[in-house]
C-alpha cells in the first residue's frame, strides 16, 4: 500500500466515527487554542507597555537617591534618601557634557487642588520648563511655565486635562484662573494634552515650578529624581558612565544614588512579560499532553476493534511497516486536524478577548507554527505504541479474533 492509499484509509477511518474522532481531538484543540491565544495576548500586552513607556519620552536616564534594591532595570531606592539637591541639578545642567540634550528635576506629592466649590485630590509635580519635551507630553492650551517663573519661584500652574475638566466647565475656561494647590494660590497658564499610559491617567496631574514647591509648599531643598535626555539612543551608555562619575564625585558614595537606564527598563519588561507568557503557555500545554494520551487510548481501542482487519491485510501480503504507517498516519492526522481547528479557535478567541477587555492581541506566526508542530509531534509520539502493537499482531491469531 503506497502513501496515498494509506492516507485515504486513515481519512476514511476518521470519518467513519466522526463524534469519537472529534472527542479524541478535543484535548489537542483546547491546548493549541490556549497556546495561540495566550501568546497573542502576551505579545500584544508587551508591545503596548513598551509603546506606552516610549511615548513618555525617549533616550532617558533617571537618577534617584539611594541604592537600588529592586528588579534589575527597575530599582527602588532603599538607602541614602534625600541626597540629590537643587545645586546638583544646576551643576549638571551647566556642565554641558556631550550627548546630554536636556536635564529635568522632579518632586511629586499628592495635594488637594481647589477652584471655587470644586476640589479634587491630584498629583502635584514640581519640575522644570523642559518637562514637556523630555516626557513627550505637550501643552494643548496656553503654555508651560518658563525659566523666569522657575527662577523666581512664581505661583503658576499647568493643569492636566482631567484636572481642568473636573475643576472647570471646560479646559479652555481654566486659562488665567486662580486655583488653590495645597496652601498656595496659583494662576493657571496652560492645560496639557489628553494622555494616558494605560496604567495611569496623566491628566490627573498639576505641574508647578519645582522651586515653587520647594520654597512655598515643602520647604525642602532635596530632589526626588532627575531625568537626563540624551541626544541619541547610542549616547545612553556613554552618558550613564559620566553620570556615575559625576554623582560619585559630589555625593562621595556610589551607594547614595541609582542610575536607571530606560533601555534597561524596557529589556526588563520584555523579559518579565516573556517569562509570564512562557509560563502560561507551559500550563496550557498540559492539555496538549492530555490530548496526546487521549489519542493513544483511542488508537489502542481502534487496534482492538480492527484486529480482524489487520489480520486480513497481513494474510494478503501487507508488511508490518504498512500496518505501522497506517496507524501512525491516522494518529498524526487526528492531531493535525485538531491543531488546525485549535489555531482558528485561538486566533478568534484572542480577538474576542481583546475586543471586550483592555488587553491587545498580536497574532504570532511563530507561535502558530510551533503550536501546530507540537500538536503533530504529539500525534506521532503517542501513536507509535498503538501502531507498533498493531504491526506486531500475529495474522493467524488476528483472523480468529472475535
Amino acid at each position: 500500500m503506497n502513501l496515498s492509499e494509506t492516507l485515504q484509509s486513515a481519512i476514511a477511518s476518521i470519518l467513519s466515527n466522526k463524534l469519537r474522532s472529534f472527542l479524541t481531538m478535543l484535548g489537542i484543540i483546547i491546548g493549541v487554542a490556549a497556546v495561540v491565544a495566550m501568546t497573542s495576548l502576551g505579545e500584544g500586552t508587551t508591545e503596548e507597555i513598551v509603546g506606552q513607556i516610549g511615548s513618555l519620552g525617549s533616550n532617558q536616564i533617571t537618577v534617584i537617591p539611594g541604592r537600588s534594591r529592586g528588579i534589575p532595570g527597575m530599582p527602588v531606592a532603599s538607602r541614602g534618601g534625600n541626597m540629590l539637591e537643587w545645586e546638583h541639578y544646576l551643576q549638571l545642567q551647566d556642565f554641558g557634557f556631550p550627548g546630554i540634550k536636556n536635564v529635568i528635576a522632579e518632586n511629586t506629592t499628592s495635594l488637594t487642588v481647589t477652584h471655587g466649590r470644586e476640589s479634587m485630590r491630584g498629583r502635584v509635580v514640581g519640575t522644570t520648563p523642559q518637562y514637556p519635551e523630555v516626557r513627550n507630553f505637550k501643552v494643548d492650551m496656553g503654555r508651560f511655565f518658563n525659566q523666569k517663573e522657575l527662577d523666581n519661584a512664581e505661583r503658576v500652574a499647568v493643569l492636566g486635562r482631567t484636572v481642568a475638566q473636573d475643576l472647570f466647565s471646560s479646559p479652555e475656561e481654566a486659562l488665567g484662573k486662580k486655583i488653590r494647590v495645597g496652601r498656595i494660590t496659583a494662576t493657571v497658564v496652560g492645560v496639557m494634552e489628553e494622555k494616558s499610559t494605560g496604567i495611569q491617567d496623566l491628566g490627573e496631574q498639576v505641574f508647578i515650578p519645582i522651586t515653587t514647591m520647594q520654597k512655598r509648599l515643602t520647604g525642602s531643598k532635596y530632589i526626588q529624581s532627575m531625568t537626563i535626555q540624551t541626544e541619541t539612543e547610542e549616547d545612553l551608555d556613554f552618558v550613564a558612565q559620566f553620570l556615575e562619575t559625576f554623582f560619585t564625585n559630589r555625593l562621595k558614595d556610589p551607594e547614595k544614588f541609582s542610575i536607571i537606564n530606560q533601555q534597561d527598563i524596557l529589556d526588563t519588561i520584555n523579559q518579565v512579560t516573556g517569562t509570564m507568557t512562557l509560563f502560561l503557555t507551559a500550563i496550557t500545554g498540559i492539555s496538549l499532553l492530555v490530548g496526546g494520551i487521549g489519542i493513544m487510548n483511542i488508537m489502542l481501542v481502534s487496534v482492538t476493534e480492527r484486529t480482524r482487519e489487520i489480520g486480513l491485510r497481513k494474510a494478503i501480503g501487507a508488511r508490518p511497516f504498512d500496518i505501522l504507517a497506517q496507524f501512525v498516519i491516522e494518529s498524526a492526522l487526528l492531531s493535525a486536524i485538531g491543531g488546525l481547528i485549535g489555531i482558528v479557535m485561538g486566533i478568534v478567541g484572542s480577538q474576542v478577548i481583546s475586543k471586550f477587555t483592555s488587553y491587545p492581541a498580536i497574532i504570532s506566526v511563530e507561535a502558530i507554527i510551533i503550536a501546530f508542530s507540537i500538536s503533530v509531534g504529539i500525534g506521532l509520539f503517542f501513536g507509535i505504541y498503538p501502531a507498533r502493537r498493531a504491526s506486531q499482531l500475529d495474522p493467524i491469531t488476528a483472523l480468529r479474533y472475535e
